[in-house]
């Protein structure tokens, strides 16, 4: 197949918010963890990219409070209205193409977004340039490449039927400029890009409902491209969202990889 231009998951489809609440009760836990250890207080000035829904953003206001400032950027703010109000400021900014939305940061976060941007090196270096000196950042992308399978434990039809929907997901993302092994180069990119003390670890649920969520919301998503693509049927992906409301598997997510650090 050919590369297509655009970003494969809409924020303006139905099953976008879906997909965000579930990315909140799965991934939210670790970010807090993460954010809490760098000491966030009071007054704090941060900017969350690629926010895309609220759970981060509102999470931030609370913790900056009436004398921080939290920006929150994305190309589709549509799902973003309901957290623009003080100290949150929404805006429409994409972030490999350009400047940063202010300097003297005390923290910028991105999760699960730079492995979509197809000019990943300048919005890193932005990212940087927007920290004060003693700045934070974290990242946290996912490593789809690092474990492939929504299905681990591929013990019949229906976790082979979804593992193949997942390597179609991953077909659809590669042509789209997506780095599917982009979460393990973290912790050296940041190092390369001036930061010190670096550090990292992973997140990799199992199996969850949120995980079974996130797979339907996921698959209803991309439908018309899985199809339009070759990748499966309408018969597989009915069977599939079929085998998922049932339960009976253990539907995982790839390794999220989390990597901090702080700039000279």
């Amino acid at each position: 197949m050919t590369r297509t231009d655009g970003y494969l998951l809409d924020n303006r489809q139905t099953e976008a918010g879906e997909r965000f609440d579930a990315f909140a009760t799965l991934f939210d836990p670790t970010t807090f963890r993460h954010l809490e250890g760098f000491g966030i207080g009071s007054g704090w000035r941060c900017w969350e990219v690629g926010a895309g829904g609220t759970s981060v953003v509102s999470w931030l206001a609370k913790k900056v409070g009436p004398t921080g400032r939290v920006v929150a950027t994305d190309v589709d703010t549509s799902r973003l209205t309901a957290a623009a109000r003080q100290p949150v400021e929404v805006r429409v900014h994409d972030v490999g193409a350009q400047e940063p939305p202010g300097e003297g940061f005390d923290l910028v976060h991105a999760r699960l977004v730079l492995v979509h941007v197809p000019d990943r090196e300048k919005a890193l270096r932005s990212m940087v340039k927007a920290l004060r000196p003693g700045g934070r950042l974290l990242v946290e992308d996912a490593d789809p490449a690092l474990q492939p399978l929504i299905c681990p434990d591929e013990q019949g039809p229906e976790q082979q039927l979804a593992n193949r929907l997942r390597q179609g997901f991953r077909q659809l993302l590669a042509d789209r400029g997506a780095d599917l092994a982009y979460g393990r180069r973290l912790p050296r990119l940041l190092r390369e890009a001036g930061l010190r003390r670096v550090e990292a670890d992973a997140y990799f649920p199992v199996t969850s409902p949120a995980c079974a969520a996130l797979e339907s919301a996921t698959i209803r998503q991309i439908r018309d491209q899985l199809v339009t693509a070759g990748l499966a049927t309408d018969q597989d992906i009915d069977r599939h969202l079929a085998n998922v409301a049932s339960g009976g598997m253990d539907l995982a997510t790839a390794p999220m990889i989390s990597a901090w650090g702080r700039k000279g």
